[in-house]
C-alpha cells in the first residue's frame, strides 16, 4: 500500500512558479513510478510528467516542456514538480500518483494509487 498527499498549490499570476510536492508513506514507494496529472473544471484528467523508480528516466506533455521539471528524493519518499512560466492554461487541480508496473508512463490506467489532488490557479 502506497499513500500519496500533496501539497504546494495556490494561487500564481502568469509567469510565476509553483513546486508541488508528493509526499508518500510506504516501504515499497521507492520501486514506484510516480506520475503527475492534472484535471480542469469540465475537462479529462490529463498527464503532465512523470519520473521512474530510480529518477533515471522521465517524460512530459508537449504542453509542459521546457518549463516543468519532475525530480525525486527517495530517501525523503517526495516527489516534486517545479513548475515555471506558468500560464492560465496550466489552472487545474494536480494529482501524482504512484505505479509499481513498468510501461507508458503517461497512461493513467497503470497508476494504482492516487493522492487528494492540490489546486493550482494561474491568473492572467
Amino acid at each position: 500500500q502506497v499513500q500519496l498527499v500533496e501539497s504546494g498549490g495556490g494561487l500564481v499570476q502568469a509567469g510565476g512558479s509553483l513546486s508541488l510536492s508528493c509526499a508518500a508513506s510506504g516501504d515499497t514507494f521507492n520501486n514506484y513510478n510516480v506520475g503527475w496529472f492534472r484535471q480542469a473544471p469540465g475537462k479529462a484528467r490529463d498527464f503532465v510528467a512523470a519520473i521512474n523508480w530510480s529518477g533515471g528516466t522521465t517524460a512530459y506533455a508537449d504542453s509542459v516542456k521546457g518549463r516543468f521539471t519532475i525530480s525525486r528524493h527517495n530517501a525523503k519518499l517526495t516527489v516534486y514538480l517545479q513548475m515555471n512560466s506558468l500560464k492560465p492554461e496550466d489552472t487545474a487541480v494536480y494529482y501524482c500518483a504512484a505505479s509499481p508496473f513498468a510501461g507508458s508512463m503517461s497512461y493513467a490506467d497503470l497508476y494504482g494509487y492516487w493522492g487528494q489532488g492540490t489546486q493550482v490557479t494561474v491568473s492572467s
